[in-house]
């Protein structure tokens, strides 16, 4: 499918933005570890938290969906079932690593997770070498440390280094150690994306578990034989996804409202917020969410480690920015489903920005871009982000790949139109 977007003068009005999927997920996960029902409440229900639902019901949980609002989780209490087939992760990073800790927790029998062409091109080395450094049997069937990946349990603790190069690989283990026969020790070298970590660690104190951290998070000592418990939680809204109609809002010059947004909550994209301000929009808390107002914004440096996710949307307000924008420290938006740092550049290019690539982010000038045929890569946040170049282009954008915005924002097209976008799918 291709999304087409023109021109657009002004957004007005208000949206609220789906639950976080990084939330999302975590709750299936912990809620199907526990004994007893849990109740999620406003889950995000997108192609990445079905990856995770799909996984733990294989794994014995039972899930009801029936009322979008509120999924129903009866968990499998430490005693997963073994999934008679490969588990099919799709295009979820998040919740193939999370899985692949619990499979190694406390799975007997091997288990197999793999997922799409985008998946297969992810590393997942650090995190295999650590589930065999505390006992389990992992590895990648092609011997290149991606998907397709065997695992077999039981991990049984002990110490292990992590590279942190992905957040997610420090998760799975924090996840699934409280569940081993013995303590454990994880240290983790080369620490990125700070914030997902303390998201977990949070997760983690609300459920009870025993654990010491060091203060800069990069060493964890945790109680073995701990169990998780059934629970009811209502999930915030995304700071990932509301980075794109927050940014669209600036670089039209427009006001507008946008509501279920939490800014005391542990996702780190909420920091968009203080890029932006930084930058010099206008940008306050309202009720239940916040009031973009959008004004010229001036380039600046960000360092945007913790926040890899933030890369695509933030290259479009460069572009908008006068004077020079730096993104930078953010190494890591190369292995997500695209290398973003690459992607973005060649397709701003495209349309004609002034940009340079460095190995650990972008430069980006104050740029007039023209619209063109660009290609989204099937990345959810490369076609988002486009779609933002394509409201302050002149002529018409084409993005390819537009369908893969479902993964973590199925209602996108629908949020920005209401607001006034100039924006539709064409194709099938």
């Amino acid at each position: 499918m291709k999304l087409i977007v023109n021109k657009t003068e002004e957004l007005k009005g208000e949206i609220t933005i789906p639950g976080s999927k990084s939330h999302t997920i975590r709750a299936v996960i912990f809620a199907s570890l526990a004994e007893g029902t849990s109740k999620i409440t406003n889950p995000l229900k997108s192609e990445d938290t079905m990856a995770a639902v799909n996984a733990c019901i294989a794994l014995g949980a039972k899930i009801n969906m029936e009322n979008e609002k509120e999924w129903v989780v009866e968990g499998f209490n430490l005693n997963p079932a073994t999934p008679k087939d490969v588990l099919n992760m799709a295009n979820s990073g998040t919740s193939t690593n999370l899985v692949s800790g619990i499979v190694a927790a406390l799975c007997e029998e091997e288990v197999t997770l793999d997922g799409d062409e985008s998946l297969r091109s992810r590393p997942m080395q650090p995190l295999l070498k650590a589930l065999n450094n505390l006992g389990a049997e992992a590895l990648s069937e092609n011997n290149n440390g991606k998907c397709p990946v065997k695992i077999k349990g039981k991990m049984t603790g002990g110490k292990t280094e992590v590279d942190g190069i992905s957040s997610q690989y420090v998760s799975s283990l924090l996840i699934a150690c409280p569940l081993l026969e013995n303590d454990s020790e994880i240290t983790i070298t080369n620490m990125h994306e700070k914030p997902y970590i303390g998201m977990t660690l949070k997760w983690l104190d609300e459920q009870g578990i025993r654990y010491e951290k060091s203060a800069d998070l990069t060493n964890f000592k945790i109680k073995g034989k701990q169990k998780y418990k059934s629970f009811e939680k209502s999930i915030p809204a995304d700071w990932s996804s509301a980075a794109f109609p927050i940014v669209a809002a600036v670089i039209t010059k427009s006001d507008v409202s946008i509501k279920g947004l939490d800014l005391k909550d542990t996702q780190g994209d909420k920091a968009v917020v203080d890029y932006l301000k930084k930058m010099g929009a206008d940008i306050s808390a309202e009720g239940d969410g916040i009031r973009v107002k959008g004004r010229e914004l001036n380039g600046c440096e960000l360092d945007l480690n913790a926040t890899p996710d933030a890369l695509p949307a933030m290259a479009i307000a460069g572009c908008f920015a006068n004077g020079t924008t730096k993104l930078y420290n953010v190494k890591q938006a190369r292995i997500k489903e695209t290398d973003r740092i690459r992607v973005m550049h060649d397709e701003l290019e495209r349309m004609g920005a002034d940009i340079r690539e460095m190995d650990d982010g972008l430069i980006v000038h104050n740029s007039k871009l023209n619209g063109a045929k660009v290609k989204g890569h099937s990345d959810h946040r490369v076609v988002m982000a486009l779609s933002l170049a394509g409201m302050i282009a002149g002529g018409k954008t084409e993005i390819t790949t537009a369908e893969a915005v479902n993964v973590t924002f199925p209602n996108y097209l629908e949020l920005m139109k209401s607001l006034g976008a100039n924006m539709k799918i064409e194709g099938k």
